[in-house]
């Protein structure tokens, strides 16, 4: 067994553990980051998982800093996280990380996308558990330990597929992408029903007005990478289309 873990989340939780304001006078403030502390309580991280799970081997899932496909998709897409700022050092928390640790990143994705290409490949399959808190991870099928709810899950390949339908129906505030309005949880489950099928979601879409191509797109958004999904001689995503 092996660990994909969301380096980006343990990465922006250490960076901030670290942080520190200093009052000069009444108006001057600056804000620091110790950073080895920061490394310290990444560390304190990695132990806890790999002690918790009795796993020792780990390769740290990053995201790539310089592109990101979704927003080659829809321009708009986390448009919403503009302005707002890392923690200060973690552009250089991020470096150490990946010479400190097995690390692995690809050409425009994201951690999440890495670590779903992981657990799905063929040789993979029943020997990797996906460590992160995020929960689009549900939309991979195979082991998933939510740190922070101390949850371990245990994901079907049916389960992976409805939360993946049930993303793009209700969207995701977080990363910016809108669904359907007025759609949630428990809409999208009656929607979906007891056999989740991609026409079901498109035509959700259209009876609110929308069209196939919107589905498409917020299905492209909402997609974790899996195996299938990446062209290894291209080295770059493969868009998701409907069987």
């Amino acid at each position: 067994m092996f660990l994909a873990i969301d380096g980006d989340i343990l990465l922006y939780r250490a960076a901030l553990s670290a942080e520190e304001e200093i009052c000069w006078d009444e108006d001057i403030w600056t804000l620091f980051m110790d950073m080895a502390k920061a490394r310290e309580a990444f560390n304190v991280q990695m132990e806890n998982i790999k002690n918790k799970l009795q796993v020792e081997t780990s390769v740290v899932c990053l995201s790539d800093r310089h592109g990101n496909f979704r927003k080659l998709v829809d321009p708009s897409y986390k448009s919403n996280r503009r302005g707002t700022r890392k923690p200060v050092g973690y552009v250089a928390l991020c470096d150490w990380v990946a010479e400190t640790y097995t690390t692995m990143s690809k050409p425009l994705c994201e951690a999440d996308d890495i670590m779903g290409i992981l657990a799905t490949m063929d040789a993979n399959v029943g020997k990797c558990i996906i460590v992160s808190d995020d929960k689009d991870m549900k939309s991979i099928s195979g082991k998933l330990y939510r740190p922070t709810m101390d949850e371990q899950l245990d994901i079907t390949e049916q389960e992976a597929e409805r939360h993946f339908f049930t993303q793009v129906l209700t969207g995701d505030t977080a990363d910016g992408y809108k669904g359907v309005p007025g759609i949630g949880p428990k809409k999208a489950e009656a929607i979906l029903g007891p056999r989740p099928h991609w026409k079901a979601v498109e035509k959700a879409f259209i009876d609110a007005g929308m069209t196939a191509d919107d589905a498409l797109t917020q299905a492209r958004l909402a997609r974790i990478l899996r195996w299938q999904d990446w062209d290894k001689e291209k080295g770059e995503p493969i868009l998701w289309k409907p069987n």
